[in-house]
């Protein structure tokens, strides 16, 4: 199980680090790509905060909890448990995304954002971003499941 955990995380990473490369290298920072009109931008961005940039230039306190937080998930959902296969898959989702932005904040001190939806002045944000929020929907969709399984059993 915790080969297929590393090689779907490795996957991820590399899609994510994949695509902020390819952004570095073929666009300059602040530059921007129509996509679909009054929709979608490619945007090419060094964040360093969170979402909406909020605690901006908290470097170090984003590395340690991406630490904190991988050590969690590890310990608390993944250790000695038995998952299946679509847990693991998005687990390696979410450790991808979480891992891909720690590479950005040690290796830069920011994060590569680009995709840039214009909706409500959204903020810019990552593919890594879009893993991290994917699979925590699909966890949580996946625990409503469960829950409502073993409530039926009872």
């Amino acid at each position: 199980m915790y080969k297929k955990l590393f090689i779907y995380t490795i996957i991820f990473i590399f899609i994510d680090q994949l695509s902020k490369g390819l952004i570095n290298i073929c666009m300059n920072l602040n530059e921007s790509i129509e996509i679909i009109p009054n929709f979608l931008n490619i945007t090419y961005v060094h964040n360093v905060g969170a979402a909406f940039s909020i605690l901006e230039g908290q470097r170090w306190f984003f590395i340690l909890t991406a630490i904190i937080v991988l050590n969690i998930i590890f310990i608390f959902f993944i250790k000695d448990k038995q998952l299946k296969k679509s847990e693991i898959i998005v687990f390696s989702m979410l450790i991808g995304g979480i891992i891909g932005n720690l590479i950005d904040r040690i290796l830069y001190g920011y994060v590569i954002d680009f995709i840039d939806v214009n909706i409500f002045d959204f903020a810019i944000f990552n593919i890594a971003d879009s893993f991290i929020v994917i699979a925590v929907i699909l966890l949580l969709i996946m625990g409503d499941k469960d829950a409502r399984v073993n409530s039926r059993d009872k």
